[in-house]
């Protein structure tokens, strides 16, 4: 039986777009390893669908968070959920509401693995950050079950963040790491094994005074 060829992810062209994150990703974490790059992530990812889930219960009770309402149902706290994204296992807080008849779409119920959504989540980020592009975005994670309304309240939640995201200040100097590895295959103890050589390198540009 042969074997199967492991395939590898070959990185997309970079953009401009992608260049801003990462730019923006490395200045504002400090980033300095690969671990750091998936915390990074994760964190902007957190933040987002909790941003996405309280607009889902705005929706769900009729009013805003800080609204009054003559409604029998009201929120009741947050409750927290280990998920599975393309990052790794994050933490996330779940609103609740009084009767329990909440049923969140953007990470439903008894959904643990949300790797489908979080690259289009993050891609909110990199396409330009325009609100048609996020408006796109979330019909392409809610698909029908999403009202034209509520599409407009996660953009109007969501565009603040992205726009400050985009508006801040930044660094003079800005460190870039590129990783990358060859593939080799190699003898161990009679048995041939698929081995990886990485090359890390690091670039400073640091700015001269005159």
């Amino acid at each position: 039986m042969a074997n199967k060829k492991k395939e590898y992810y070959k990185p997309k062209p970079m953009t401009e777009g992608k260049r801003n994150i990462i730019q923006g990703l490395l200045q504002e974490y400090n980033i300095e390893t690969a671990a750091d790059i998936q915390e990074a992530l994760k964190d902007l990812l957190g933040g987002t669908i909790k941003e996405m889930m309280e607009s889902e219960m705005d929706e769900h009770l009729g009013y805003g968070k800080s609204q009054r309402s003559d409604s029998d149902d009201a929120r009741n706290g947050y409750k927290s959920k280990h998920i599975t994204t393309s990052y790794g296992g994050m933490e996330i807080e779940v609103p609740q509401d009084r009767k329990s008849t909440f049923e969140p779409q953007v990470v439903k119920k008894r959904q643990k693995d949300i790797s489908d959504i979080d690259q289009k989540i993050i891609s909110m980020y990199a396409k330009g950050m325009t609100t048609r592009q996020i408006s796109d975005t979330l019909m392409d994670i809610y698909g029908f079950e999403a009202s034209e309304g509520f599409i407009s309240d996660v953009t109007d939640k969501l565009l603040p963040q992205i726009e400050e995201w985009q508006k801040r200040p930044l660094s003079e100097v800005y460190p870039v790491i590129f990783i990358d590895a060859i593939h080799y295959s190699v003898r161990d103890s009679n048995v041939i094994r698929k081995l990886a050589a990485y090359v890390i390198l690091g670039i400073i540009d640091i700015p001269i005074k005159t």
